[in-house]
């Protein structure tokens, strides 16, 4: 018997919706202080947040982009935070879920809102069309330096809105291109709200730089390469009149504005939209519900729009999160079965500095900046700001700007086994463990079985039909449960796409680990919907599975198909024949990263998009073209796949090194020295190797593979045409890799 397993540790779900200045704060907290009696997850639309303190330096060239870019990926990784790659579209108060756009609502017992704003004054006719809005500010960077790349030199710069963010961009803007600036505000001041010795340096400065200022203007409307001020009078053929602007570059920086899908949460709002929040920074009479940054509007204050709040709002934000929870914690320890509303929480309120340091970039190494009555101007004040930046962005940038690590390695990493497809017996044990077993019985009805292996078997009933079956599970590879079973049932039913089989009928296989009956029931919802999107979207249907109690998440599935036409085994290669992978090759190495949270969030969205498509599609281009041999890349990597291809059909083949497709990344983490769990064991191929085995670009044959690409041989002389169709249906990394020749083994090049 098994020792009895520890008691069941019961956590509450914390969700962090958005990834602005006070919730990487949070993140940064559970990093240095992990808290595992709650289970958090961040919810993201883009694994990306810039700081708004360096956009306007990043504008005038003073940094790269990446170095005002926080990667939440790899610091929700470390912070064992969960990720969800969606947008929020909306909140069920009445049963405690966010809703998600594309996936199932996620439970929380307390969440919070951080996810900035959009711009005021979009609404105005022709901006949506015209403009670039700087908000939300990652999407403004990209757009700005695509506007960049597209003007003529010296171009002509029209910025509307002339506070402390307009200030800074079109400063940037003239540093950047040289050209002629005009910074337009409807108020009759310049920095609204601010002091006026402020506003006199930001005047002087402009002056000397060329800058054009004029206030008390209004922009009326938007047209291409124009815009009209109020006032004028009206033009042959424009009864609307109106002075007109000529501009190549418009920028728009008129202020906040909530975002339209947090006004119909259905929760308290201000007068403008923003969601209502205490000093404890919880929404009126919804003591679970949180917010901070640009989204909010803070009661009894009237907070402007700044990032320097939501920063200070960061530590109290998490105190009282935590706090929170931990409040309801207590209670379901009690037995209540769920948290309470954390009555008793002992909660910090926020209140909002009168006064602050600001500093204003001008782009061209000088700063203006201010605190109290007090302005000053000089590069040392650039310098002061550049370096306070700095501090900031050190504290969360978990991969740095060259991609190696930014922070310390993550306890236990060293110790750490893949999921996924790596998570598997090494080919050289399982060979030599079957090959000690007694011949398998002869049976009629086995047409594709262990005496002939293959990626699937296939069997006859006795009314002569043909069905395939298969198997496959495999350990969480990454800490989203909805993600592991789409991928999971994808990575199953490619074994039949690969035989050329149609799969039909699936049972589930889910081991989870006890953390509560909350979390477990939550957990096991989330794979078996994703699975469910995977399985119904392919026709197959899911008539059964079994769960069972384990150490982690564990997941697969068995499969069972149509074998209708003939099947596409692993032996019938010919020389002369083309190979073709129809997918770009590095999930075991950039999972392994990713587990140790270095792995940019760009790298690991993009692999997962790729393994969340099955082969069925690919499987028909490539029976269209006369495919003859075919399998599934997985576990064993490219070499141990395709070896055993080789072997199985009495050929050679030759690889192409320059050919193989890579995922974004996977490179740099090889050159690294990264390499998945399973890599040692799969370099037991290099003996069916010769040629180029020692050239570093080979790493990645034996880079284990979770729904991996479709291997198969076609004719050489349609290999181009195939390719073509591959990249027509959405394969875009699918190349030809090499080509089949007598002999053996496998020669790389």
């Amino acid at each position: 018997m098994r020792p009895p397993r520890p008691p069941s540790v019961n956590k509450t779900e914390l969700v962090l919706i958005g990834g602005g200045h006070a919730h990487v704060q949070v993140l940064r907290r559970l990093v240095m202080a992990p808290r595992p009696d709650i289970r958090t997850t961040v919810v993201l639309d883009r694994p990306l947040a810039m700081y708004s303190g360096m956009v306007p330096g990043v504008i005038a060239g003073n940094y790269a982009v990446s170095e005002a870019e926080i990667d939440l990926w790899p610091l929700a990784r470390r912070a064992g935070a969960r990720i969800v790659d969606a947008a929020a579209t909306g909140i069920d108060t009445s049963a405690a879920r966010v809703v998600v756009e594309g996936r199932p609502p996620i439970a929380y017992d307390a969440v919070s809102f951080d996810v900035g704003s959009t711009i005021a004054g979009l609404d105005v006719p022709g901006v949506r069309d015209h403009a670039v809005p700087t908000r939300p500010i990652g999407r403004f960077v990209e757009r700005i330096e695509a506007a960049l790349a597209a003007v003529t030199a010296a171009p002509r710069v029209l910025v509307v809105g002339a506070g402390a963010g307009g200030v800074e961009v079109a400063f940037a803007l003239r540093h950047r291109t040289r050209g002629e600036v005009t910074l337009l505000d409807a108020n009759e001041t310049l920095l609204p709200g601010w002091t006026a010795g402020l506003g006199r340096r930001v005047r002087a400065a402009a002056l000397a730089r060329g800058i054009t200022l004029r206030t008390g203007v209004r922009v009326t409307r938007v047209e291409p390469n124009r815009a009209y001020i109020e006032g004028g009078e009206p033009q042959a053929g424009d009864p609307e009149g109106g002075e007109p602007l000529p501009y190549d570059l418009l920028v728009w920086v008129t202020g906040a504005a909530p975002h339209p899908w947090m006004t119909r949460l259905g929760l308290p709002t201000d007068p403008r939209g923003f969601l209502r929040v205490g000093a404890t920074l919880q929404v009126p009479d919804h003591p679970a519900i949180f917010g901070a940054g640009d989204c909010v509007a803070l009661d009894g204050h009237a907070v402007a729009k700044a990032g320097v709040y939501a920063v200070r709002q960061g530590p109290v934000l998490t105190d009282n999160l935590l706090a929170y929870l931990s409040a309801g914690l207590s209670h379901l320890s009690a037995g209540s079965g769920h948290p309470s509303a954390g009555a008793g929480a002992a909660l910090r309120r926020y209140v909002p500095q009168r006064g602050f340091l600001s500093l204003l970039n001008l782009g061209d190494g000088v700063a203006i900046g201010a605190k109290g009555p007090l302005a000053f101007e000089g590069a040392w004040a650039w310098r002061w700001k550049d370096r306070i930046d700095r501090a900031f962005m050190a504290r969360f940038q978990s991969v740095a700007a060259d991609d190696t690590p930014a922070f310390a390695p993550m306890p236990g990493a060293d110790a750490m086994v893949c999921g996924g497809c790596a998570a598997k017996v090494g080919p050289g044990e399982l060979s030599r463990a079957l090959s000690r077993l007694d011949d398998v019985p002869q049976d009629p009805s086995v047409e594709l079985g262990l005496s002939h292996p293959d990626d699937a078997a296939v069997v006859r009933t006795p009314s002569g039909d043909r069905v395939g079956l298969t198997v496959d599970a495999f350990t969480a590879f990454c800490d989203d449960p909805w993600i592991v079973g789409r991928i999971a049932a994808v990575n199953a039913v490619n074994d039949l796409y690969a035989k050329g089989m149609t799969p039909r009928w699936a049972l589930a296989m889910v081991g989870i680990p006890d953390e509560g009956p909350r979390a477990t029931e939550e957990t096991l919802f989330q794979v078996m919907h994703g699975a469910r999107v995977t399985l119904d979207g392919l026709g197959v249907t899911l008539v059964g599975g079994h769960t069972l109690r384990t150490d982690s998440l564990q997941v697969g599935f068995t499969v069972a198909g149509i074998a209708e036409g003939p099947l596409r085994t692993q032996d019938r290669l010919a020389p002369g024949d083309a190979l073709i992978l129809t997918r770009a090759l590095g999930t075991g190495v950039l999972f392994y990263a990713h587990a140790a949270g270095r792995a940019r969030g760009d790298w690991v969205r993009t692999a997962i998009a790729r393994m969340t498509r099955s082969h069925r599609d690919a499987a028909a281009v490539a029976w269209r073209f006369g495919a003859r041999a075919a399998t599934d890349v997985t576990g064993f990597g490219l070499a141990g796949h395709l070896a055993e291809m080789a072997r199985a059909s009495g050929v050679g083949a030759t690889l192409s090194l320059e050919s193989l497709p890579l995922l974004p990344g996977v490179a740099t983490l090889l050159a690294q020295g990264v390499r998945s769990t399973f890599h040692a064991q799969n370099t037991e191929a290099r003996r069916h190797l010769r040629g180029a085995v020692d050239d570093a670009r080979a790493e990645i044959l034996y880079d284990p593979q979770t729904a991996g690409g479709l291997l198969f041989a076609v004719p050489r002389g349609v290999a181009e045409a195939t390719v073509a169709a591959l990249h027509d249906i959405g394969e875009s990394s699918a190349a030809v890799i090499g080509w089949v020749c007598a002999g053996s083994g496998l020669l790389v090049e």
